[in-house]
């Protein structure tokens, strides 16, 4: 059973998300909070599997939320959900810890199967914007031409594992890496559970800020 803390300003948005999860097996809504402060009090507490943030809320807001969840070092994974509109808080998200992004319009079956894939220790962010989060978070962290440092991160990876990791910074999936380096899936999983595990990263989003941190993926002109 996979619990979700729901963290949501709004009665409706958080009495939709309550009964989705109701009526799916296998997710146990274990609580609701109505800000951030809340959220964090609230995910200590209960120690949910994952917390579905929402990203403005009075007070203390899901961005700030979500650092604090993911400091105090828990198994408490975050699911922020989004908007359109605030496609400039992504960055911020991402270095604070959450595992995913998805959009508050999304279907019933997307939201059921991003829990999921968090609560199984990958990342998921909403297709749509996939493509604008690497290409707006390359151009933030990119800003110059310097050549970059070598991380310190790198050093333990063969030289498969750093085209993998390349491969994960520029938002290929497994089945995408697997064809173009002429591997096979399970092999690629591997690959990819040993990149993590080496430079450090929750799941892939992470990896991805660490190799546009290190200059492996630059965000095309």
């Amino acid at each position: 059973m996979t619990t979700v803390l729901i963290a949501d300003d709004q009665p409706l948005q958080r009495m939709g998300f309550r009964m989705l999860l109701e009526g799916t097996p296998g997710l146990d809504p274990v609580g609701e909070a109505k800000h951030g402060a809340e959220a964090v009090r609230l995910a200590a507490e209960l120690r949910p599997d994952i917390v579905l943030m929402d990203i403005r809320m009075p007070g203390m807001d899901g961005l700030e939320a979500t650092r604090r969840i993911i400091a105090s070092g828990g198994r408490t994974r975050v699911l922020i959900v989004t908007t359109f509109d605030l496609d400039e808080y992504a960055h911020d998200g991402l270095r604070a810890g959450a595992s995913g992004f998805l959009l508050k319009d999304a279907r019933p079956e997307e939201i059921v199967a991003g829990i999921q894939a968090v609560a199984s220790g990958d990342a998921v962010v909403a297709p749509s914007l996939t493509r604008r989060l690497l290409d707006a978070y390359a151009h933030q962290v990119l800003a110059s031409d310097a050549p970059a440092q070598e991380d310190p991160r790198l050093k333990e990876l063969s030289d498969r594992e750093r085209e993998v990791l390349v491969a994960i910074g520029q938002g290929w999936t497994n089945t995408e890496i697997a064809e173009r380096l002429v591997l096979t899936e399970s092999t690629v999983k591997k690959h990819v559970g040993r990149v993590l595990a080496k430079i450090g990263a929750r799941d892939r989003i992470q990896a991805v800020i660490v190799a546009y941190d290190a200059g492996l993926v630059r965000a095309k002109p």
